[in-house]
């Protein structure tokens, strides 16, 4: 049986748009000297070695999550003994802390590693995780997302221009599933209002969601909501449109990774990059 979202897309199609998102950034690093790998990010007290060091971590507790249940629930709480809240960013520093070239090494072979558990995982079975479990597809998903966001953040601190791809309607897919999480995550309620998302994608087609005649409507390019939802970009610099009340303020909070929201990026105007 193939697995498949809520959009139709199924787990390998997600896994090589996760391939193709990760070997960009490896490029990018592949051939930096050591000193490079401590250039900040956008990202505050975060460096590029942080950064792939995040994306190496999360892939490794994936995996384990994807394989073994227990391990996972074990590996959470002795992290959690120690760290508390701060578990993201103390996984970030110590493998961070990893030579250049072990740190690629684990994170290319940790990666592999975890397309293969997704692609084990029994058909209708969830993977378990730190918030409610997930499919193995929306583990995907949710990989691609973490690494196009990081990726956006290396890119930034080594100044290179990210190339504009398809890969980012999953990124996009996110932003709008997770409305409901969002409004949580700002101790709100969500509002019982439908929102038409209509957004343009690369090559010009329109990515949808939501009912047509819905009351209220959401549009712009697919990047920039992309961006936005992964909070790499301040809605005033954004090329995103809201039409109604419940749509305007979902712009305002729109997350679509877990956890709290962070810091807002600066606008331009306030001398963001």
């Amino acid at each position: 049986m193939t697995a498949t979202s809520s959009t139709g897309t199924t787990l390998d199609a997600v896994l090589s748009d996760l391939a193709a998102e990760s070997a960009q950034l490896d490029a990018w690093v592949g051939e930096l000297v050591p000193e490079q790998w401590a250039t900040p990010t956008p990202a505050p007290g975060w460096t590029i070695a942080h950064q792939v060091g995040h994306l190496a971590w999360t892939d490794d507790i994936a995996r384990t999550a994807a394989t073994d249940a227990e391990a996972f629930a074990a590996a959470v709480s002795e992290a959690a003994s120690t760290h508390g809240m701060e578990v993201v960013d103390a996984a970030a520093a110590q493998w961070g802390e990893l030579p250049p070239t072990e740190l690629l090494a684990r994170w290319r072979t940790g990666r592999d590693a975890l397309a293969g558990a997704l692609r084990a995982v029994p058909a209708g079975e969830k993977v378990v995780w730190f918030g409610p479990p997930m499919s193995p597809t929306s583990m995907a998903t949710a990989r691609l997302m973490e690494t196009w966001a990081h990726g956006h953040d290396v890119a930034d601190a080594l100044g290179v221009t990210v190339p504009v791809t398809d890969r980012v309607r999953h990124v996009a897919h996110l932003g709008v599933i997770t409305r409901g999480f969002a409004h949580a995550m700002r101790g709100e309620e969500p509002p019982p209002v439908d929102i038409r998302v209509e957004l343009a994608g690369p090559r010009g087609d329109i990515w949808t969601w939501g009912a047509p005649d819905a009351p209220e409507k959401v549009t712009g390019t697919a990047y920039d909501f992309a961006r936005l939802a992964t909070r790499r970009i301040h809605r005033d610099d954004a090329d995103v449109r809201a039409d109604g009340p419940h749509a305007d303020h979902w712009l305002d909070i729109v997350q679509a990774f877990a956890g709290p929201p962070g810091q807002d990026p600066k606008p331009r105007s306030q001398g963001a990059s």
